[in-house]
C-alpha cells in the first residue's frame, strides 16, 4: 500500500532521443515522421468549503503552494500546479469551496469550481468523515453526477485505522468506494492517486510532422497577440477586440510561411490573481499553461506603450519553468515615442528585469501597422534550431576542458571540485551532463561559468540550457 506522496523527485521529460531519470539514461527510438503531443491531464480537487482540499493540495503538489487556514472559503480562486504520481504528470487544480449559497463570494467559488469540473479531465471529491454526509456534500454530489467525468471519492480526516469505519455512509453519494485519507498525516494519498492515475488517458491531443514548428503568444491581455497572429497570417483569422480577454481559448492555426510550415497557438491574456473576477478570464491560464506545454517556441507579448509590469515576468517564468525556447516580442512599438536611443534603453530595460530570460532574444515590431514584422520569424527560427541542436561530445569535451583550464573550480574546505568530462543528454532545451568527483562542490556561479562558456562556444540564443552535475562512478 502506498501511503504517501514520493517528494523531491528530479525528473526530465525529452521528447526526442534520450530520457534521463534518476541518473539513468535510458534510449528511446526517435520519431522520424510524426510527433505526438500527450498533453498532461488535468484533476480538479472540489468539495464544500473546509474539508481539507488545499492540504491535499499541498501534499500531491510537493510544496505549500495553497494558503491552508481553518476558516471555510479561504480558497477563493483556483491554484493550479504540476504534479507527478508513478511516472504521470499531470496539472491540479486547488478550488475554492462549492456551497449552495447567493452569498456573492460563495457564489464566485461555486462559479469557480464549476470551470475547474468543466475543465478537468478527473475530479477528486473530497469530504469530511469526521462530519460525515451532509446536506453540501449531497448539492456537490447533484454537480458532478451531472458533469459526466471520473469522480474519485476522498473522505479526508481519517487519521487511523480505527476510524475507518467512519467512511460507509458515503457510499451513498453515488460515486463507489471512498478512499480513507488523512490531509495532516499523508495517509492513503497512495491508493488515492493510483486510482486517480487509473482514469488518465494516454490519447495524445495532436500530432504534427517533426519538422513543424510550434509556437505560441503568451502576456497579458490586451498587449496584441491576436493583433500579431493576423499580422503574420496576413488575414483575419482570429477575432482582433480592444476588450481586454476576447481570446478565451488557445486556437491551433496552421501556416507555411517562405515555404516552412509552423502552427501558431493564441492564448488567452494572463491576469494577476486577485485583480480580476471575471471566471472565464481565470479559466484561461490553466488553457495557456497547456499550450506552452505543446509549443516548440514561446513569444512573450510586451506593451511597448505600456512598459513592463510585474506580471510580465511572473508570465514568462511560466515558459522559462517548462524549458521551452524563448522569443520576447515588444508589441506597439509604433505607439512608442522614439529617438535614436530609445530602443536601446527599452532592451537594457527588459535585460535588467528579465535576467533570468538573458538567452531570449528580443524583437521590437508592431502588429497594428506590421512595422518591422518581418524580424519575427526569423528570430522564432533560430530559437527553434538551437533548441533542437546538439553538440558532438568530443568537442563538448574541449570547451569545458578549456574553460577549466582558463578559470580553475575554487577549493571548498581544501576540497577542489574536478570535472571528469561532460556529455549531452537530451535536446528540447538542450541539456547537458557533467561528471565530477563531487556534485556538492559545484557552485551555482561555476555552473554559470561554465553554462556561459557553452553558450559562447555554440550559441543556443533563445533557449534555455539545463546542467546536471552528477559523481562519476
Amino acid at each position: 500500500m502506498q501511503e504517501g506522496i514520493r517528494t523531491g523527485i528530479f525528473r526530465l521529460n525529452l521528447l526526442n532521443q534520450v530520457d534521463y531519470v534518476f541518473g539513468r539514461v535510458m534510449i528511446c527510438a526517435r520519431k522520424k515522421e510524426r510527433v505526438m503531443f500527450m498533453v498532461k491531464p488535468v484533476v480538479a480537487i472540489v468539495g464544500r468549503p473546509n474539508v481539507g482540499k488545499s492540504t491535499i493540495f499541498n501534499r500531491i503538489v510537493g510544496e505549500r503552494v495553497a494558503i491552508v487556514e481553518d476558516i471555510p472559503g479561504v480558497t477563493r480562486d483556483r491554484i493550479y500546479s504540476s504534479a507527478e504520481w508513478l511516472n504521470h504528470d499531470f496539472n491540479i487544480i486547488d478550488t475554492g469551496g462549492i456551497e449552495i449559497s447567493d452569498e456573492p463570494l460563495l457564489v464566485q467559488i461555486r462559479t469557480q469550481a464549476e470551470l475547474a469540473i468543466k475543465e478537468a479531465d478527473v475530479i477528486i471529491f473530497m469530504t469530511n468523515g469526521r462530519e460525515g454526509v451532509t446536506a453540501g456534500d449531497e448539492e456537490v454530489a447533484k454537480i458532478l453526477h451531472k458533469a459526466d467525468k471520473p469522480v474519485v471519492l476522498a473522505v479526508n480526516k481519517i487519521d487511523n485505522p480505527e476510524m475507518h469505519d467512519l467512511i460507509y455512509d458515503f457510499y451513498a453519494l453515488g460515486f463507489g468506494e471512498p478512499f480513507p485519507i488523512s490531509g495532516s498525516h499523508g495517509r492513503g494519498l497512495g491508493d488515492l492517486l493510483d486510482e486517480v492515475a487509473r482514469h488518465f488517458s494516454d490519447q495524445p491531443d495532436k500530432d504534427y510532422d517533426e519538422d513543424v514548428i510550434k509556437f505560441c503568444l503568451i502576456g497579458r491581455p490586451n498587449v496584441g497577440k491576436s493583433s500579431l497572429v493576423n499580422a503574420i497570417l496576413g488575414e483575419e483569422r482570429v477575432i482582433v477586440s480592444n476588450i481586454a480577454g476576447t481570446t478565451r481559448d488557445a486556437i491551433d492555426t496552421q501556416v507555411t510561411i517562405d515555404g516552412r510550415d509552423y502552427v501558431m497557438i493564441d492564448t488567452a491574456g494572463m491576469r494577476k490573481r486577485g485583480k480580476v473576477y471575471e471566471s472565464t478570464e481565470k479559466y484561461s491560464v490553466l488553457r495557456a499553461l497547456k499550450a506552452i506545454e505543446r509549443s516548440d517556441v514561446v513569444l512573450v507579448v510586451l506593451d511597448g506603450a505600456e512598459g513592463i509590469i510585474e506580471q510580465d515576468k511572473r508570465i514568462a517564468g511560466y515558459a522559462h519553468d517548462a524549458g521551452r525556447a524563448i522569443v520576447i516580442v515588444v508589441n506597439k512599438w509604433d505607439a512608442v515615442e522614439k529617438d535614436e536611443k530609445t530602443m536601446k534603453v527599452f532592451e537594457e530595460r527588459i535585460r535588467e528585469q528579465f535576467q533570468f530570460l538573458d538567452y531570449a532574444p528580443i524583437v521590437f515590431l508592431s502588429a497594428k501597422t506590421k512595422q518591422r514584422i518581418h524580424t519575427l520569424i526569423p528570430m522564432i527560427n533560430m530559437a527553434a534550431e538551437n533548441h533542437v541542436r546538439r553538440v558532438e561530445t568530443s568537442v563538448l569535451n574541449d570547451v569545458i576542458m578549456d574553460a577549466v583550464a582558463m578559470n580553475p573550480a575554487p577549493a571548498d574546505k581544501g576540497k577542489r571540485l574536478k570535472i571528469y568530462y561532460a556529455t549531452q543528454v537530451s535536446v528540447k532545451p538542450p541539456a547537458f551532463v557533467i561528471f565530477v568527483n563531487d556534485p556538492e562542490l559545484m557552485h551555482f556561479s561555476y555552473e554559470r561559468f561554465l553554462e556561459n562558456r557553452i553558450r559562447e562556444a555554440f550559441g543556443f540564443e533563445g533557449t534555455p540550457i539545463k546542467i546536471i552535475c552528477r559523481a562519476r562512478k
